[in-house]
């Protein structure tokens, strides 16, 4: 039989199986419940969690009795012995400590308890904290509490939960059972909370945005739409809070961020997400290269704080984000590469054979400063390994950036590239409201014909800028792709803790 192929059998055998010890799990809690022992408590007081039990006794010799008495909750995840003498290893989320539990020590509730026991239960304990003859910090149980009994037994430890699709669905479970995605995790949680670190400490204000808009703008994306029905209006889940950003810092407040969940209603694969997570910031009174700074000393404090070194692994390759980072242009690297050079003024024609030459696709009204970007895309990407950031983009492409002063055809506009990916978009913000007038109108025009990524007009964000955005420098970091980057992940639904999926049957 291919390994592809499931047996139906063997199937409602294992189902049969964990219906057994999931049945038998339920005759143990009743038991509890009939002998006057809730096994659902509603709280229990811990005087200490493992870690702080090691951290205190740390070079304790064998066999000591160390007259502490502690209280520790946690979950059983291995047991050993029965009778006279059990071992159970207790784990909270600072770590782990064993347990001995003796006949002539516990109680007659203790040894009821003891009776249900199962690895996953959630138990409360109390004893002195002793070393066993092996020299391993323990703690000698006088008394023991359910807390919480597990029905459903935990995957085996040896093994895991390798299954993917379960993985993403029982994160809970594949938690418990994966070491290597608590690490993944773990650098997340420490990444995003350097991050937030370092842009406080730069004197940014941290705000929130709406999900739900009127209209999603701010990014080039194709929206999820709702209806919203107390007011009987419909809205988009947003795709960047960048409008509203900016909104703010013509309220005053000169530097403000945001780390923010965004919806696009766009394909899954391993560097996308419908769902994801980024930072954007803006600064008044700075350009694109104050973007390209401050993007390049967050990344470099995340990692420190994550992982604590600026190397890196992405596949087989081992990549360097020690500062400083080159900026090349894009024209002229595409000059470098092509051996064209190129500009969005060229004919049409000119740029599509360039395209054709480089099997680079395109749409027929893409124009040439679209079939540029999507030259840098197809042929400039997929040569970058440590970070580059690629400066000077097509203004027919940013729609929200500043034209460079010396060629309006050009945004002063960044991407931060490392590993054949974007990481940061950032541009000197328009904020002329005339311009930005006609930029969304170009975008309705591409709307009309078609385009469902075109950017609708939103007249409150006009409006604002008709009070005076000050020069502006803004940023949007994806934190999904930084969290890839700095674990070593390929997939983003790896980084994500509860990554969309399709529904499942209980059936």
């Amino acid at each position: 039989m291919p390994e592809d192929v499931v047996d139906a059998s063997e199937v409602e055998q294992s189902q049969g199986a964990l219906e057994a010890l999931i049945s038998e799990r339920r005759r143990k809690r009743d038991d509890l419940a009939a002998a006057g022992l809730d096994p659902y408590p509603s709280r229990f007081d811990r005087s200490t969690t493992a870690g702080e039990l090691h951290l205190a006794h740390d070079g304790l010799e064998a066999d000591q009795r160390t007259g502490q008495q502690a209280s520790l909750a946690g979950r059983v995840v291995s047991m050993r012995g029965h009778g006279k003498l059990i071992f159970v290893t207790l784990a909270d989320q600072s770590g782990t400590i064993q347990l001995l539990i003796q006949e002539s020590r516990r109680s007659e509730q203790a040894a009821l308890v003891v009776e249900a026991l199962d690895l996953g239960d959630w138990i409360g304990v109390h004893g002195e904290v002793i070393t066993s003859r092996r020299g391993e910090l323990s703690l000698d149980v006088d008394d023991i509490q359910m807390l919480s009994k597990a029905l459903r037994p935990m995957p085996d430890k040896w093994h895991g939960l390798v299954e993917t699709d379960t993985r993403y669905r029982q994160r809970e479970v594949d938690l418990l059972a994966n070491a290597e995605s608590r690490r993944v995790f773990d650098i997340r949680f420490k990444a995003i909370a350097a991050l937030r670190r370092f842009m406080q400490d730069e004197g940014f204000v941290e705000v929130e945005t709406p999900i739900l808009q009127p209209m999603a703008g701010g990014a080039i994306a194709r929206p999820f739409f709702t209806h919203g029905n107390a007011l009987d209006i419909e809205l988009s889940l947003r795709i960047a809070p960048e409008l509203y950003l900016k909104r703010l810092v013509v309220g005053g407040y000169e530097k403000v961020f945001e780390i923010a969940r965004n919806f696009r209603n766009e394909g899954v694969d391993t560097r996308h997400s419908p769902e994801f997570s980024a930072l954007e910031a803006y600064r008044a009174f700075g350009d694109y290269r104050d973007g390209m700074d401050l993007a390049e000393r967050m990344i470099v404090a995340a990692a420190e704080a994550s992982i604590g070194t600026m190397t890196v692994t992405a596949g087989e390759r081992t990549l360097d984000l020690s500062p400083p980072w080159p900026r090349r242009n894009l024209l002229d690297w595409l000059e470098e590469v092509t051996g064209e050079r190129l500009h969005p003024s060229d004919p049409v024609e000119k740029v599509r054979a360039v395209c054709d030459a480089h099997q680079c696709d395109y749409l027929e009204e893409w124009t040439s400063g679209k079939l540029i970007f999507e030259l840098y895309d197809t042929v400039l990407l997929p040569l970058v390994a440590d970070p580059v950031f690629v400066y000077g983009i097509p203004i027919d492409v940013s729609p929200l950036a500043r034209s460079n002063d010396d060629d309006p055809t050009m945004a002063d506009r960044f991407e931060l590239c490392i590993d054949a990916k974007e990481f940061v978009n950032g541009y000197s913000e328009l904020n002329n409201p005339e311009v930005q007038v006609e930029r969304f109108a170009r975008e309705s025009q591409l709307a009309a014909q078609g385009d469902l990524e075109a950017m609708p007009a939103d007249a409150a964000f006009v409006r604002a800028l008709e009070y005076g955005l000050p020069p502006t420098s803004g940023i949007g970091l994806g934190i999904d792709r930084l969290v890839m980057l700095l674990s070593g992940v390929e997939a983003i639904r790896d980084v994500i803790l509860f990554p969309m999926l399709r529904p499942e049957s209980f059936d």
